[in-house]
Protein backbone atom coordinates (compact mmCIF):
# COMPACT_ATOMS: atom_id res chain seq x y z
CA UNK A 1 0.00 0.00 0.00
CA UNK A 2 1.29 3.37 -0.73
CA UNK A 3 2.81 6.00 1.71
CA UNK A 4 0.34 8.37 0.74
CA UNK A 5 -3.21 6.65 -0.65
CA UNK A 6 -4.26 9.34 -2.08
CA UNK A 7 -1.84 10.46 -4.48
CA UNK A 8 -1.49 10.01 -7.87
CA UNK A 9 0.55 7.62 -9.75
CA UNK A 10 2.14 10.98 -11.62
CA UNK A 11 2.82 12.72 -8.37
CA UNK A 12 4.75 9.83 -6.67
CA UNK A 13 6.61 9.22 -10.01
CA UNK A 14 7.65 13.03 -10.12
CA UNK A 15 8.28 13.12 -6.61
CA UNK A 16 10.80 9.76 -7.03
CA UNK A 17 12.84 11.63 -9.87
CA UNK A 18 12.94 15.02 -7.67
CA UNK A 19 14.09 13.11 -4.47
CA UNK A 20 16.81 12.18 -6.72
CA UNK A 21 18.02 15.11 -7.89
CA UNK A 22 17.74 15.59 -3.79
CA UNK A 23 20.19 13.26 -2.78
CA UNK A 24 22.73 14.13 -5.52
CA UNK A 25 23.05 17.81 -4.05
CA UNK A 26 25.69 19.17 -1.86
CA UNK A 27 23.82 22.51 -1.38
CA UNK A 28 19.81 23.21 -1.06
CA UNK A 29 18.50 26.71 -2.40
CA UNK A 30 15.09 27.16 -1.45
CA UNK A 31 13.21 29.63 -3.42
CA UNK A 32 9.64 30.90 -2.39
CA UNK A 33 6.66 32.89 -4.00
CA UNK A 34 3.22 33.44 -2.59
CA UNK A 35 1.91 29.71 -3.73
CA UNK A 36 3.96 28.37 -0.73
CA UNK A 37 1.60 30.15 1.99
CA UNK A 38 -1.70 28.87 0.55
CA UNK A 39 -1.28 25.71 2.54
CA UNK A 40 -0.82 27.67 6.00
CA UNK A 41 -4.55 29.12 4.97
CA UNK A 42 -3.06 32.32 3.47
CA UNK A 43 -5.15 33.96 0.76
CA UNK A 44 -3.98 33.79 -2.55
CA UNK A 45 -3.79 37.39 -4.12
CA UNK A 46 -3.73 36.11 -7.62
CA UNK A 47 -5.61 38.50 -9.85
CA UNK A 48 -7.77 41.26 -8.68
CA UNK A 49 -11.02 38.64 -7.87
CA UNK A 50 -8.40 36.99 -5.63
CA UNK A 51 -7.27 40.00 -4.15
CA UNK A 52 -11.23 41.16 -3.46
CA UNK A 53 -12.49 38.14 -2.41
CA UNK A 54 -9.83 38.47 1.07
CA UNK A 55 -10.59 41.99 1.10
CA UNK A 56 -14.35 42.54 0.11
CA UNK A 57 -14.60 46.53 1.22
CA UNK A 58 -11.99 47.06 -1.64
CA UNK A 59 -13.63 45.56 -4.08
CA UNK A 60 -16.79 48.18 -3.08
CA UNK A 61 -14.50 50.73 -4.19
CA UNK A 62 -12.92 48.93 -7.09
CA UNK A 63 -9.30 49.26 -5.87
CA UNK A 64 -7.08 46.58 -7.04
CA UNK A 65 -4.18 45.30 -5.10
CA UNK A 66 -1.82 47.43 -7.16
CA UNK A 67 -3.48 50.78 -5.81
CA UNK A 68 -3.72 49.63 -2.39
CA UNK A 69 -0.10 48.18 -2.18
CA UNK A 70 1.84 51.57 -3.19
CA UNK A 71 3.23 54.40 -1.06
CA UNK A 72 0.46 56.53 -2.80
CA UNK A 73 -2.37 54.66 -0.37
CA UNK A 74 -0.53 55.48 2.44
CA UNK A 75 -0.36 59.21 1.51
CA UNK A 76 -3.69 59.63 -0.16
CA UNK A 77 -5.72 57.33 3.01
CA UNK A 78 -3.26 56.47 6.01
CA UNK A 79 -6.27 54.48 7.77
CA UNK A 80 -7.17 52.30 5.02
CA UNK A 81 -3.73 51.71 3.87
CA UNK A 82 -3.00 50.49 7.18
CA UNK A 83 -6.42 48.98 7.46
CA UNK A 84 -4.94 46.54 4.30
CA UNK A 85 -1.43 45.95 5.94
CA UNK A 86 -2.40 45.83 9.69
CA UNK A 87 -4.90 43.12 8.55
CA UNK A 88 -2.06 41.53 6.93
CA UNK A 89 0.34 42.17 9.82
CA UNK A 90 -2.23 40.47 12.42
CA UNK A 91 -2.55 37.75 10.11
CA UNK A 92 0.92 36.65 9.45
CA UNK A 93 1.69 36.88 12.95
CA UNK A 94 -1.60 34.42 13.69
CA UNK A 95 -0.30 32.17 10.99
CA UNK A 96 1.17 28.54 11.63
CA UNK A 97 3.34 27.41 9.03
CA UNK A 98 2.53 24.34 7.39
CA UNK A 99 3.75 21.06 7.65
CA UNK A 100 5.84 21.53 4.77
CA UNK A 101 8.04 24.14 6.34
CA UNK A 102 9.24 21.19 8.49
CA UNK A 103 10.07 18.83 5.75
CA UNK A 104 12.27 21.97 3.96
CA UNK A 105 13.95 22.72 7.24
CA UNK A 106 15.00 18.55 7.75
CA UNK A 107 16.24 18.41 4.52
CA UNK A 108 18.19 22.05 4.77
CA UNK A 109 19.71 21.04 7.52
CA UNK A 110 21.45 17.23 6.27
CA UNK A 111 22.70 18.99 3.38
CA UNK A 112 26.61 18.66 3.61
CA UNK A 113 27.21 22.68 2.24
CA UNK A 114 24.03 23.62 4.23
CA UNK A 115 21.10 25.99 2.61
CA UNK A 116 20.03 28.85 1.78
CA UNK A 117 16.56 30.92 1.14
CA UNK A 118 15.60 33.58 -1.41
CA UNK A 119 11.64 34.54 -0.56
CA UNK A 120 9.07 37.34 -2.40
CA UNK A 121 7.18 36.79 0.94
CA UNK A 122 6.86 39.43 3.17
CA UNK A 123 5.26 37.14 5.69
CA UNK A 124 7.90 36.12 7.87
CA UNK A 125 7.01 32.50 7.68
CA UNK A 126 10.53 31.00 7.36
CA UNK A 127 11.62 32.77 10.62
CA UNK A 128 8.35 30.90 12.10
CA UNK A 129 9.36 27.69 11.02
CA UNK A 130 12.66 28.09 12.60
CA UNK A 131 14.55 28.70 9.86
CA UNK A 132 18.53 30.78 10.36
CA UNK A 133 17.37 34.19 9.55
CA UNK A 134 21.08 34.80 8.35
CA UNK A 135 20.49 32.00 5.51
CA UNK A 136 17.46 34.32 4.09
CA UNK A 137 16.94 36.89 1.37
CA UNK A 138 13.57 38.50 1.29
CA UNK A 139 13.96 40.16 -1.61
CA UNK A 140 10.77 42.56 -1.28
CA UNK A 141 11.41 43.61 1.92
CA UNK A 142 9.60 42.62 4.85
CA UNK A 143 6.09 43.13 6.83
CA UNK A 144 7.72 42.82 10.38
CA UNK A 145 9.58 46.09 9.54
CA UNK A 146 9.49 49.59 9.24
CA UNK A 147 10.26 52.59 7.53
CA UNK A 148 9.33 56.25 7.42
CA UNK A 149 7.31 57.32 4.61
CA UNK A 150 8.74 60.51 3.89
CA UNK A 151 12.48 58.53 3.67
CA UNK A 152 13.89 60.90 6.37
CA UNK A 153 16.73 58.56 6.68
CA UNK A 154 17.50 55.09 6.05
CA UNK A 155 16.97 53.44 9.48
CA UNK A 156 14.67 50.59 10.01
CA UNK A 157 12.92 49.42 12.63
CA UNK A 158 11.09 46.28 13.41
CA UNK A 159 6.87 46.39 14.22
CA UNK A 160 6.69 44.88 17.04
CA UNK A 161 5.48 47.22 19.21
CA UNK A 162 2.51 47.92 16.86
CA UNK A 163 -0.66 46.24 17.06
CA UNK A 164 -3.37 47.14 14.55
CA UNK A 165 -6.81 46.75 15.31
CA UNK A 166 -8.15 46.88 12.05
CA UNK A 167 -12.34 46.76 11.12
CA UNK A 168 -12.07 44.37 8.61
CA UNK A 169 -15.46 44.79 6.80
CA UNK A 170 -14.31 48.41 6.18
CA UNK A 171 -10.43 47.76 5.08
CA UNK A 172 -9.62 50.20 8.21
CA UNK A 173 -6.96 50.95 11.19
CA UNK A 174 -8.71 52.04 14.17
CA UNK A 175 -6.20 52.71 16.31
CA UNK A 176 -3.14 55.03 15.87
CA UNK A 177 -0.99 54.51 12.71
CA UNK A 178 2.49 53.96 13.29
CA UNK A 179 4.98 56.88 12.76
CA UNK A 180 8.95 57.53 12.65
CA UNK A 181 10.96 57.88 15.44
CA UNK A 182 13.24 59.96 13.63
CA UNK A 183 10.44 63.12 12.56
CA UNK A 184 7.44 61.64 13.46
CA UNK A 185 6.12 61.26 10.23
CA UNK A 186 3.85 58.22 9.18
CA UNK A 187 5.65 54.96 9.16
CA UNK A 188 4.89 52.52 5.99
CA UNK A 189 5.94 48.60 6.27
CA UNK A 190 9.51 48.02 4.77
CA UNK A 191 8.10 46.52 1.39
CA UNK A 192 8.82 47.18 -2.09
CA UNK A 193 5.17 48.25 -3.32
CA UNK A 194 4.14 49.39 -6.77
CA UNK A 195 5.34 52.38 -7.72
CA UNK A 196 7.26 52.51 -5.28
CA UNK A 197 10.53 54.88 -5.14
CA UNK A 198 11.57 55.19 -1.50
CA UNK A 199 11.53 51.98 -0.35
CA UNK A 200 15.06 51.41 1.83
CA UNK A 201 16.61 48.37 0.31
CA UNK A 202 19.57 48.49 2.95
CA UNK A 203 18.22 44.85 5.04
CA UNK A 204 17.24 43.14 2.00
CA UNK A 205 20.63 44.05 0.39
CA UNK A 206 22.52 42.80 3.27
CA UNK A 207 20.49 39.99 2.96
CA UNK A 208 21.58 39.59 -0.55
CA UNK A 209 25.46 40.25 -0.24
CA UNK A 210 25.51 37.35 2.31
CA UNK A 211 23.15 34.74 0.15
CA UNK A 212 25.80 35.56 -3.03
CA UNK A 213 28.42 34.82 -0.62
CA UNK A 214 27.23 31.46 0.58
CA UNK A 215 26.11 30.70 -2.94
CA UNK A 216 29.43 31.22 -4.38
CA UNK A 217 31.05 27.88 -2.57
CA UNK A 218 28.02 25.35 -3.52
CA UNK A 219 29.56 22.93 -6.08
CA UNK A 220 26.08 20.85 -6.99
CA UNK A 221 23.28 22.88 -5.77
CA UNK A 222 19.86 21.88 -6.53
CA UNK A 223 16.80 24.58 -6.37
CA UNK A 224 13.42 24.03 -4.76
CA UNK A 225 11.03 26.45 -6.06
CA UNK A 226 7.78 26.75 -4.65
CA UNK A 227 4.58 28.54 -5.62
CA UNK A 228 6.19 31.18 -7.79
CA UNK A 229 4.77 32.30 -10.86
CA UNK A 230 5.63 33.83 -13.59
CA UNK A 231 3.46 37.45 -13.38
CA UNK A 232 5.69 38.85 -11.01
CA UNK A 233 8.60 36.96 -12.29
CA UNK A 234 11.52 37.65 -8.86
CA UNK A 235 12.07 34.19 -7.83
CA UNK A 236 11.98 32.82 -11.19
CA UNK A 237 14.83 34.88 -12.49
CA UNK A 238 16.46 33.88 -9.33
CA UNK A 239 16.02 30.21 -9.86
CA UNK A 240 16.99 30.75 -13.47
CA UNK A 241 20.24 32.38 -12.85
CA UNK A 242 21.78 29.60 -10.72
CA UNK A 243 20.63 27.33 -13.45
CA UNK A 244 22.87 29.41 -15.92
CA UNK A 245 25.33 30.51 -13.78
CA UNK A 246 26.12 27.55 -11.50
CA UNK A 247 25.00 24.20 -13.39
CA UNK A 248 22.12 24.17 -10.40
CA UNK A 249 19.13 21.61 -11.07
CA UNK A 250 15.91 22.87 -10.66
CA UNK A 251 12.64 21.42 -8.86
CA UNK A 252 9.62 23.29 -9.63
CA UNK A 253 6.56 22.91 -7.55
CA UNK A 254 3.78 25.61 -8.99
CA UNK A 255 0.13 23.89 -9.89
CA UNK A 256 -0.36 26.50 -12.41
CA UNK A 257 2.96 26.89 -14.10
CA UNK A 258 4.78 23.56 -13.54
CA UNK A 259 7.21 23.86 -16.89
CA UNK A 260 10.71 23.96 -16.51
CA UNK A 261 13.61 24.91 -18.53
CA UNK A 262 15.24 21.62 -19.57
CA UNK A 263 14.73 18.01 -19.30
CA UNK A 264 16.87 17.43 -16.46
CA UNK A 265 15.02 19.82 -14.32
CA UNK A 266 11.35 18.24 -12.60
CA UNK A 267 8.75 20.08 -12.45
CA UNK A 268 5.36 19.23 -10.08
CA UNK A 269 2.27 20.59 -11.08
CA UNK A 270 0.99 20.07 -7.28
CA UNK A 271 0.15 22.02 -4.15
CA UNK A 272 3.27 22.74 -2.07
CA UNK A 273 2.39 20.59 0.75
CA UNK A 274 1.48 17.40 -0.94
CA UNK A 275 4.42 17.83 -3.74
CA UNK A 276 6.47 18.14 -0.44
CA UNK A 277 5.33 15.33 1.67
CA UNK A 278 5.59 12.63 -1.80
CA UNK A 279 9.22 13.53 -1.97
CA UNK A 280 10.24 13.33 1.46
CA UNK A 281 8.36 10.00 1.31
CA UNK A 282 10.08 9.17 -1.95
CA UNK A 283 13.50 10.13 0.42
CA UNK A 284 13.17 8.42 2.99
CA UNK A 285 10.87 5.18 1.30
CA UNK A 286 13.28 1.59 1.77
Amino acid sequence: MPIFPAATDELLHLAGQAAALLDQADALVIATGAGIGIDSGLPDFRGNEGFWKAYPALRASGMPFTSIASPAAFRADPGRAWGFYGHRLALYRATVPHAGFAILKRWAERMPLGYTIFTSNVDGQFQKAGFDTARLHECHGSIHHLQCLDACTDAIWDADAFRPQVDADACRLLNATPSCPHCGALARPNILMFGDWDWNSRRSDAQSTRQQAWLAQARRPVVVEIGAGSAIASVRSFSHGLLQAQGARLIRINPREPAVPSSADIGLPFAALAALRAIDAARTAP
